[in-house]
């Protein structure tokens, strides 16, 4: 079997102490990968050590804690952003400002990390940016609109970081070398090996044909 894309490569993995953390956290060690596991929890990132990543407790959505762990842990090939949670229901007015903060988290982590990062990601010879998005964002309802609605902005977030890339590439004349993904899910549940799958599979696809390309996962 030939040696994947990925081996060799530092990804990080934002908001590994999730069960798709864990599993991409496998997927890419398996593969060959260094990881690089953050998490809120550092008791919670245990798991992920035993699998030999190197883990850092950070506050993602903190801009100087992200900045700080970007100098600590050297130039990365990849992120896999996958801060996230749900809260909703309740029809229109029951999406409360509370919720809606809380579900921003994830927004403000993936500005935060592929700002700091963003030096590395240009200059890696070839780096993958990944976000998990939903379904929902093609058909946001009622219950679900805070949701749908970080969802929709960190899609918009990716795809600028897709331009950016090209931007980069282009001024530099260079060919592109990096990629940024949308992976939209119904639920996650249960898929997070699939997720993983796809993202350490992205090293082996052609940087143009992926960047700015949004793939449906179960």
């Amino acid at each position: 079997m030939p040696e994947s894309g990925v081996a060799g490569r530092l990804v990080l993995v934002a908001g590994a102490t999730s069960t798709s953390g864990l599993a991409a956290t496998r997927a890419l060690a398996s593969a060959g990968a260094r990881v690089v596991a953050v998490g809120r929890d550092a008791a919670r990132l245990e798991p992920l050590a035993a699998l030999g990543a190197e883990v850092h407790a950070c506050d993602l959505t903190a801009e100087d804690a992200v900045r700080e762990l970007a100098d600590r842990v050297g130039p990365v090939d990849g992120i896999l952003h996958l801060v996230g949670g749900w809260r909703g229901g309740g029809g229109l007015a029951g999406q409360t400002e509370a919720d809606y903060r809380f579900l921003e988290g994830s927004l403000t982590a993936l500005r935060n990390e592929t700002r700091a990062f963003w030096p590395d990601l240009v200059a890696a010879p070839a780096a993958r940016v990944a976000i998990v998005s939903s379904t929902a964002v093609a058909r946001p309802l009622a219950g679900g609109a805070n949701y749908a609605t970080v969802k929709a902005a960190a899609e918009a977030w990716a795809r600028a970081v897709a331009q950016g890339f090209a931007k980069a590439a282009r001024d530099a004349g260079e060919p592109l070398r990096a990629a940024s993904v949308v992976f939209r899910v119904t639920a996650l549940a249960g898929h997070e090996d699939e997720l993983a799958a796809a993202y350490v599979a992205l090293w082996d696809e052609d940087a143009a044909a992926a960047n700015d390309s949004v793939r449906l996962l179960p």
